[in-house]
């Protein structure tokens, strides 16, 4: 009864709306309005929470949609811009949002729950709304989507920040770094596992010409991570968006977006719809004077945030503008946020109805400021300065002109080939000790290893992990060798060392790449303490697997070359297909 009354006027106000010229995103709220609770003579919905399951689906299928239109290298293209730009919002967001809690005289928690509320935008509205507008393939839209990105991933970590402030009255730098640093972590090695895997999966499952199989095989993908994310204390928009990004790179994208836009459509606008179903009409009229101001604030500071961050990390004035029109709301985040505050018993009730009321309220506004941000941006060029503009201008042509050296952009070339796989490898080395102790504490590590001595266990599984590891850390050996004889040639000068100069570079190369194991393996030691062995076995461990790998030295690099050709040619080939669409 209450999907039937959802769908049913959801598809009266689609029709008017649609009529009158109107977004849509604004109908389905006020079709949440129309049939909520809070709106007399008597409400038609009668099990809330269902609809709020519904609406979760809705939000996964928007993040899903979004992973598969913004591929990795999109991401790359607008990464530092969009990085400036989501800390320079973040920031001064959060010391608005308790600004404006401290005039009101609110307690300090409500304060700066508020600011941790205004400070993410809403990626679900925001998605929605660029569709209903047909603006997907724009350049500035491209950047809004990488600073949501950056926008989610730190706002996970804000919530572990609040969640120790609430608990404790402190909170730790260290602890949210080291929130952050495991999410980056997670994220590395689920897009390299995903990447190698589930484009191969799904072009198998292409080959039978079923599209029924196809889709059931991509929701199961979907869903499958998102349960994984969830037991991993992660978001489930997270999940959703980052199975999204795997799946773009499979060959078979263009049927997945056919397949899915049908769901994401329905689930999407069931959530839209509980948006107003959640809005309060009593808590406007009660606390209307915060609520306007909040508003106000989020529009104006997010405008303004926004657009110098892009246009510091050089973007034009007119894209920096859009961008940040875009970017004028808060939502799904902000309802974790305030609903964080309430489970904590550190923030009052009204706070989330405001949270709902605001998001409602800027979720409306959303679509004309972004349809008339190019307006906007004319005339605000029109009516300022010319030698301001000239100005402007200079800053942006300057900070995109800047070039290194050859000499330097070569430099700077080798050591990016070198850093960027000892990263990626080091990461999937401590993946896997993580990984490792996950396991042993788990119910399938009882059920499969059936050893009862705790230590001898914790020695097996720590041994394992570390002979699974070789394969990565003879690359990252061999890396640090090759990066060590760069460093040594230009840090050792001849006039310093005189004829000793070939003994020194030739120590320091051969020592550095040799220290450098022996920091990995006290990191990952140190990161799984508990399948750590006894120290006393940790050296007669450690010269096994050293055996091992002098005698597997060649089959370790060419199943390391194996994986690493597997993945560049699975992004290559998605490339070049993209590019052919394109044509």
């Amino acid at each position: 009864q209450d999907l039937a009354i959802i769908m049913l006027i959801a598809g009266i106000t689609t029709i008017l709306f649609h009529r009158l010229k109107q977004p849509v995103v604004l109908g389905y709220i006020v079709a949440g309005v129309i049939i909520g609770p809070h709106t007399p003579p008597f409400g038609l919905i009668h099990d809330e929470n269902i609809i709020r399951t519904l609406a979760e689906l809705g939000v996964i299928f928007l993040m899903f949609s979004l992973g598969l239109e913004f591929n990795l290298r999109k991401f790359m293209k607008v990464g530092v811009p969009a990085t400036v730009a989501a800390v320079t919002e973040i920031i001064v967001m959060i010391l608005i949002g308790y600004g404006i809690g401290t005039m009101f005289h609110w307690k300090p928690m409500d304060s700066l729950f508020l600011g941790g509320i205004l400070a993410i935008s809403s990626t679900t509205i925001i998605v929605k709304a660029i569709r209903d507008l047909k603006l997907q393939k724009k350049n500035f839209v491209q950047l809004i989507y990488g600073i949501l990105i950056i926008e989610d991933v730190l706002a996970i970590a804000m919530l572990a920040l609040l969640s120790g402030i609430a608990s404790t009255g402190t909170f730790s730098l260290y602890e949210i770094g080291t929130v952050v640093g495991k999410l980056l972590l997670f994220l590395v090695i689920a897009l390299l596992v995903g990447i190698l895997i589930v484009p191969r999966l799904l072009s198998y499952v292409a080959a039978f010409n079923s599209k029924e199989m196809l889709l059931i095989t991509v929701l199961g993908l979907c869903f499958g991570f998102c349960l994984m994310v969830i037991k991993l204390n992660y978001s489930v928009v997270l999940g959703a968006f980052v199975m999204g990004t795997i799946i773009a790179e499979s060959r078979q994208l263009s049927s997945i977006e056919h397949l899915i836009g049908p769901l994401r459509n329905m689930f999407s606008a069931i959530f839209f719809v509980t948006v107003g179903l959640l809005l309060d009409t009593r808590v406007l009229i009660t606390y209307a004077l915060p609520i306007v101001f909040i508003t106000i604030a989020v529009v104006v500071g997010k405008v303004v945030t926004c657009s110098i961050g892009a246009f510091i990390a050089g973007r034009d004035g007119r894209t920096a503008l859009k961008v940040g029109m875009g970017l004028a709301q808060i939502g799904e985040f902000s309802f974790i946020i305030a609903a964080l505050g309430i489970s904590l018993n550190v923030t009052s009730h009204f706070l989330y109805s405001i949270a709902v009321a605001v998001s409602a309220i800027t979720a409306a506004l959303t679509p004309y400021l972004i349809r008339y941000s190019d307006p906007l941006a004319i005339r605000i060029t029109a009516i300022m300065p010319e030698r301001l503009v000239y100005v402007f201008g200079l800053y942006t042509d300057w900070l995109n002109n800047i070039r290194p050296a050859e000499n330097q952009l070569a430099l700077m070339t080798v050591v990016k080939q070198s850093v960027a796989p000892i990263l990626i490898n080091l990461s999937v080395v401590i993946a896997i000790f993580l990984g490792s102790a996950f396991f042993s504490n788990s119910e399938a590590a009882q059920a499969i290893v059936k050893i009862t001595n705790h230590s001898f266990k914790a020695t097996l599984i720590w041994s394992a992990a570390l002979v699974v590891s070789l394969p990565f850390l003879i690359a990252v050996y061999r890396k640090l060798c090759g990066l060590s004889m760069i460093m040594a040639e230009l840090g050792v000068k001849q006039r310093m060392t005189g004829r000793f100069t070939p003994h020194v570079r030739r120590i320091i190369s051969e020592l550095i790449p040799i220290l450098s194991i022996i920091g990995i393996i006290i990191l990952v030691s140190a990161l799984s303490t508990s399948i750590r062995p006894p120290i006393e076995l940790i050296a007669g461990i450690a010269l096994i697997a050293l055996i091992i790998a002098m005698l597997l030295w060649r089959w370790f690099i060419k199943f390391h070359a194996r994986l690493q050709m597997s993945l560049l040619k699975t992004i290559k080939k998605n490339g070049l297909q993209e590019n052919e669409n394109i044509d």
